[in-house]
């Protein structure tokens, strides 16, 4: 939500010690990793959708999860605040870890704030919001600006642990916003925090959300979205005013069919196609191109705000991707995908490179991205596409960096490609300008995700990059040893010697027990199955080969030929080698997979029918 003030401190403060004790209590094991795998970041859900611990979505009624139900004293600080709660979390922050700039666009957090408790802090934590920071003491509480850009660094060596509760308000919240005390503003006379005692508060007497998603957005929610947004622009861009008039149009249009038909269904249709115009008609008015005063792009929050949450229909007649109903499917929002006739309006055959990780795919990447006329987000997508909260890992339950045909729903295909878009940048770091767009898009999650990828980019072409398994399995297990690699530091089941490195395989709990090189032989068989499963599904001119080796002994003839397979304009020459990948853990050499030749060969053996299958693929 946005405030006036970047921090306002509540005049109410917590018996810290009793909170420890509390928490120490739930134990390790109740810490799950942060959905999104930033390092040093992991949490214990207290309220959340369902009162299901793993549930991450911010649909449906949210409800007190068992770790909350194991602490009286957390459950009289979230009484004490007098609001509606939403999800709430201990969140720890472990040492000198961050959490990146960022603003909070997501529909959830439109109307919502965040309250931070701090329990466990130092001085060195510091919290940034706008052009002020703060250090948030030990049982104070504390509201902030989230619609400003913002961030958190812990510049000591032990954990910051805070508890954070996503709340609209209540009456009794208001008054205690009321009587905060605002940073940057004269603090109110004879100003001091109440010290909230024990009350033993029965946890079924906390206001929890039940509703918080719209099934229909209102015109007049609508209209409040984006109005605030055209306010929140930088003024005098040029983008603003067909940006203004396509908004216009659009609401006299939602506001019609609202009256024909409010929530009922048999609009849906018609709700979602006046929907998909909408999007057509912000890409031709280069709604992408306008900045906030917040730094953020317009297009993310239009995205997250609108586009995504304004209708809870089931996949169907979607222009972008084009998601069907199967009318055999054995489950009612089971879709099938299918190409449409008509071009994708803004990604012209992207490009996406698909391998097993430590392929060597950085290196083809930061080749290729020289090509003229394509568009590049600079590096790998993680946060593009598992910033998403439908793509996240904690919305799989843990289950893997497997994304298929089934989580191609509208909302998130549309809020994917737009945060793609608004990232692009081509070989001289210029943003895209009007027409469609050549793409290049690396993530070696990726390899588990291609129908998804085909569901958001109906046009999309795939480079699977082929090394030989011996070096790939000896790189990764240098991943796994190197510690540079740690995707999920604590995920939930795993028992394994060291945390979790890369992409995270369908069957990874099977792995825990392994040796570092049947980890690592699980993670390439699992990925390379997956991946060849799903380009021999699409027709053979949707991709190529691209092979490793010949990469390295003749770069530029590979170059030339994978450019002219993929259609894309080649001007330069390059030498007879390669600069090193940002990537790379250490020097490259012939033969270098042989120092662990006994642990390699001993896995090779159990993979022979696919390895004779990667190989033959590697031909075509």
């Amino acid at each position: 939500m946005k405030l006036n003030a970047r921090f306002i401190q509540l005049p109410v403060a917590y018996d810290v010690e009793r909170l420890r004790r509390e928490i120490e209590a739930l134990g390790d094991d109740a810490w799950r990793p942060h959905p999104e795998g930033f390092q040093g970041n992991d949490f214990i859900p207290l309220i959340a959708a369902n009162g299901e611990p793993a549930d991450e979505s911010f649909e449906g009624p949210m409800r007190p999860t068992e770790h909350l139900k194991q602490c009286p004293y957390l459950i009289d600080v979230l009484a004490s605040l007098g609001a509606a709660l939403g999800r709430t979390r201990l969140m720890r922050l472990g040492p000198h870890a961050d959490v990146n700039p960022h603003v909070d666009v997501n529909y959830y957090w439109r109307d919502r704030m965040r309250v931070h408790v701090p329990i466990i802090t130092q001085p060195a934590v510091r919290f940034y919001c706008g052009d002020k920071d703060i250090h948030m003491a030990a049982g104070e509480c504390w509201i902030f600006d989230t619609w400003s850009l913002h961030r958190v660094e812990n510049n000591d060596e032990r954990n910051r642990i805070h508890l954070v509760a996503d709340t609209v308000g209540g009456e009794s919240f208001w008054d205690l916003a009321a009587r905060g005390k605002a940073v940057g503003f004269p603090a109110p006379p004879n100003w001091s925090a109440d010290k909230i005692e024990p009350s033993n508060t029965p946890v079924e007497k906390l206001d929890l959300e039940t509703v918080n998603t719209p099934t229909v957005m209102s015109p007049w929610e609508v209209s409040d979205h984006l109005t605030f947004l055209l306010n929140e622009a930088e003024p005098n861009q040029p983008a603003i005013a067909p940006v203004r008039q396509a908004v216009v149009h659009f609401l006299h249009k939602w506001r019609a069919l609202w009256s024909i038909y409010g929530e009922s269904r048999d609009g849906w249709p018609r709700y979602r196609k006046a929907l998909n115009q909408f999007m057509e008609d912000m890409k031709a008015a280069q709604a992408h191109t306008i900045r906030l005063r917040n730094r953020a792009s317009f297009a993310s929050p239009l995205s997250y705000l609108v586009l995504s949450s304004a209708l809870a229909d089931t996949p169907r007649n979607f222009a972008i991707g084009e998601v069907r109903e199967d009318p055999n499917a054995p489950a009612p929002g089971a879709g099938r995908l299918s190409m449409p006739s008509e071009p994708d309006p803004q990604f012209e055959r992207p490009i996406f490179i698909v391998n097993p990780p430590r392929s060597g795919s950085s290196l083809l990447f930061e080749t290729l991205l020289q090509a003229p006329g394509l568009y590049t987000v600079g590096g790998e997508s993680h946060n593009i596409i598992e910033g998403i909260p439908a793509f996240n890992l904690a919305a799989q339950k843990f289950a893997s960096n497997r994304l298929g045909r089934e989580h191609a729903l509208p909302g998130p295909i549309s809020t994917m490609r737009l945060r793609f878009l608004e990232s692009l940048r081509d070989r001289d770091n210029r943003p895209p300008g009007e027409g469609r767009i050549r793409m290049l898009e690396k993530t070696p999650k990726n390899a588990l995700r291609i129908p998804l990828l085909r569901a958001a980019f109906p046009e999309a072409r795939f480079i699977y990059l082929y090394r030989d398994p011996r070096e790939v399995l000896a790189s990764m297990m240098e991943a796994w040893e190197s510690g540079r690699f740690r995707t999920y530091p604590t995920l939930p089941g795993w028992t394994g010697k060291r945390a979790w490195s890369l992409l995270l395989t369908p069957g990874w709990k099977d792995l825990g027990p392994l040796p570092l090189n049947e980890v690592v032989a699980g993670q390439w068989s699992a990925s390379t199955e997956i991946l060849l499963t799903d380009l021999g599904d699409m027709p053979p001119d949707r991709w190529t080969v691209a092979r490793y080796d010949a990469l390295i002994a003749n770069p530029d003839e590979e170059v030339r030929r994978l450019c002219a397979a993929m259609d894309l304009e080649w001007d330069r020459t390059l030498g007879a080698g390669l600069p090193l990948a940002r990537h790379t853990v250490s020097q490259p050499e012939d033969g270098k997979w042989r120092a662990r030749e006994d642990e390699i060969m001993s896995v090779l053996s159990k993979l022979e029918p696919l390895l004779q299958r990667a190989a033959d693929v590697a031909k075509r």
